[in-house]
């Protein structure tokens, strides 16, 4: 009587659910339809697919198409760091010196060694301050009773080769906050930041104040000017890794308030060295004011350096979730060069590329549809197929890093890229995914929690010519309807 109660209950049962199933799936296949014949999206390049649990397409358009990623990029960057790096990576930063200590003096240089760690100085929530890293490394300084330094500060960033940007970076992300590339030291993000006052009259000098994290080296081009009332205020930030001569140019107008400026620093080693420096003569140890990047003709190797401390990041893991979330190029790009020097031991662009492909075929991961130019999506180089994300998506799934992996992407109405998408619809929750936009580009990618089990997805429309808001209202048809599945 038992097992004919169970199979009465199924039969009751999956009248109720099947047809629910099919229509979420037929929900999803309309929208799509309607996609296909919509002009604004006829009219671009559209690819997309959505795979149900089992691995069954449910709905496609164009899903072999490799089309630019913009920063859904980040998650292929992010995943794979996750395998060949671990949750629990952390990146470490050490203190050492060469020559000796003697009567409270060293009769040499200190270095500070980097490790590669992206949020050294950075403003971010899960960074510890850097005062308190400072004061940590000062503590282990004077406990060897070093109350003078007599050598240089020196700053090491050997961890990483020498790569400004990558190559595929156009020309206008050279300078901007969203184009900064990772150092083996990098120090407030690799930031440059200014206040700008205007002057009284139109026609006069403005001026540049509070910049951080300045070094003497610095120098500023100012080739700004007080423009007319009631004008914008326009300005940009120039400078290369040639020189540390910052260029701002532009104008703010009579009577506006000041203007915060933000650029990329290419001397962000010399930037922690100097911070440091001041850090240490405001708590009681001298130095000579000489700060200076590696020499590495000049300079011991540093295994042959005397260890004083190390400091350490924050999990990878914690990493990752801010760059996923708040879609940090900075962290994507430190982290892509990360794998390449784990993998490799060589922390170039080249050698990220060549453990990237290791790593996912290591997965079972067919790289075909793939184009990997950098690990944040900001090159215009990336291809990637709406079939690659959902069939990379599905194999993380199976992997031991997937619950990180998982709760790195948005959701809509939450902290991240996705606070204002699909905000009204019942079942948004359900939507984790990642958001992609360039110019002409937009894009959506992830998975879909539903009480059927974790479907994949990708959507990515490219040069279209209509406006980005005409664009969003189709795409977020297609993710409200995937939270019906």
């Amino acid at each position: 009587m038992r097992t004919k109660s169970i199979l009465l209950s199924i039969a009751l049962t999956l009248p109720i659910l099947l047809p629910a199933q099919n229509k979420g799936r037929a929900g999803v296949t309309n929208v799509v339809q309607q996609l296909k014949q919509d002009t604004l999206f006829r009219d671009a390049v559209t690819g997309l697919m959505v795979m149900d649990p089992n691995g069954v397409e449910v709905a496609s358009w164009n899903p072999d198409m490799p089309l630019l990623t913009a920063s859904t990029m980040k998650t292929i960057t992010t995943g794979v760091a996750l395998v060949a790096l671990g949750p629990d990576y952390r990146y470490t930063t050490q203190i050492a010196y060469s020559g000796e200590i003697s009567n409270g003096s060293l009769d040499g240089n200190l270095y500070i060694i980097g490790g590669g760690d992206p949020t050294l100085g950075s403003k971010d929530s899960i960074a510890t301050p850097i005062n308190e890293v400072f004061a940590f490394w000062t503590h282990a300084i004077k406990e060897l009773d070093i109350q003078e330094i007599k050598g240089s500060i020196v700053a090491d960033d050997r961890f990483f080769t020498h790569e400004v940007i990558p190559e595929s970076w156009s020309w206008g992300n050279l300078n901007s906050t969203s184009g900064i590339g990772p150092s083996g030291l990098s120090f407030y993000e690799n930031r440059l930041e200014a206040t700008l006052v205007p002057g009284l009259f139109e026609g006069d000098k403005v001026i540049i104040r509070n910049e951080y994290p300045f070094f003497p080296d610095m120098q500023f081009d100012n080739r700004l000017t007080t423009g007319p009332t009631r004008t914008r205020s326009r300005t940009s930030i120039r400078n290369s890794d040639l020189s540390p001569l910052i260029r701002i140019t532009g104008s703010i107008p009579v009577g506006a308030d000041s203007v915060n400026i933000a650029g990329s620093n290419k001397f962000s080693p010399l930037s922690c060295a100097w911070q440091f420096n001041r850090f240490l003569n405001q708590n009681g140890v001298a130095t000579t004011q000489n700060i200076r990047m590696i020499d590495s003709e000049n300079d011991p190797q540093t295994e042959t350096l005397t260890h004083i401390t190390s400091s350490t990041s924050p999990r990878l893991a914690d990493i990752i979730w801010v760059t996923n979330h708040i879609s940090n190029n900075f962290f994507a790009e430190t982290i892509l060069k990360t794998i390449g020097k784990e993998r490799t031991g060589v922390g170039s662009y080249d050698s990220a590329y060549v453990a990237v492909t290791r790593v996912l075929k290591e997965l079972g991961i067919s790289t075909r549809g793939m184009t990997m130019a950098d690990g944040s999506g900001l090159s215009r180089q990336n291809y990637v197929s709406a079939r690659f994300f959902c069939n990379y998506y599905a194999a993380l799934k199976k992997s031991p890093i997937y619950p990180q992996f998982f709760d790195s992407f948005p959701v809509p109405g939450g902290f991240g890229t996705l606070k204002t998408v699909i905000v009204r619809a019942p079942k948004k929750d359900r939507l984790h995914a990642k958001s992609g936009t360039l110019s002409n580009v937009r894009c959506y990618a992830g998975y879909v929690d539903t009480p059927s089990g974790i479907y994949t997805f990708a959507i990515m429309v490219n040069n279209y010519s209509a406006t980005a808001a005409q664009i969003q209202v189709g795409v977020e048809r297609f993710l409200q309807s995937l939270t019906e599945l």
